[in-house]
């Protein structure tokens, strides 16, 4: 292949949304939030995408009836109950769930993408609605992965939600780069189509074929042509 053709291949950056792509999502790690809170197993019930039909609160997020902020309050406060605390924020919940090692919740495929990508010398960059509303910002001084990103948008602080095309503007400035360079993965539809409206090159993530998605970025990005 030409190598004016091969370098057009290759992606500059790749743009990450943070909780459940970067992140797992809470509801693949139940199991583990029970035993650091000392519940029964089995106690958390509800499943979000794993469970639509089960879960008649993350429908009503999914038909845009409440935000992906409410859905995680209401949750929050549910867990905080059952363990006799009050908790106001997602951030309680994450950090008596996950404060002491949040990397076991972390996506490892997702990382080692990261990792790869920046080696090869590819931007990395993270646009999250909540990141540190809510792991915080002492939960995030835990994640020694963030040393390698270029670039953090999150609308804890701008308060520009995506799918707002704003948002991605905010993270394209940053860059310095322009939209059509930038790979964007998120888990949620409605924000993987709004990177693509604004000219990025958006990937929905599969919770259920993550590697999928990853592949996919892989290509875009030319790392399997280095």
């Amino acid at each position: 292949m030409n190598e004016n053709v091969v370098e057009q291949l290759k992606a500059k950056a790749l743009v990450l949304d943070f909780g459940s792509v970067i992140s797992l999502t809470m509801f693949e790690t139940h199991r583990q939030t029970e035993r650091e809170l000392g519940l029964q197993p089995g106690t958390l019930t509800w499943m979000g995408p794993f469970d639509q039909a089960g879960d008649p609160l993350w429908r009503d997020m999914e038909a845009g009836l409440i935000s992906q902020r409410d859905y995680w309050l209401v949750r929050a406060k549910e867990v905080g109950l059952l363990v006799g605390e009050n908790w106001t924020t997602m951030v309680d919940f994450v950090r008596r769930a996950r404060g002491e090692n949040p990397m076991s919740i972390m996506r490892e495929s997702m990382i080692t993408l990261m990792y790869e990508a920046h080696n090869k010398g590819r931007k990395v960059a993270i646009l999250s609605n909540e990141l540190d509303l809510f792991f915080g910002e002492d939960i995030r001084a835990k994640l020694p992965f963030l040393e390698i990103v270029d670039v953090i948008v999150d609308a804890t602080y701008t308060q520009i939600l995506k799918p707002d095309p704003q948002a991605y503007q905010l993270c394209l400035d940053e860059l310095g780069l322009a939209a059509h360079e930038c790979v964007f993965i998120d888990d949620q539809l409605i924000n993987a189509q709004g990177a693509c409206d604004v000219g990025m090159l958006g990937l929905q993530l599969d919770v259920f074929k993550p590697q999928q998605c990853i592949g996919q970025a892989r290509t875009m990005l030319g790392l399997h042509l280095d």
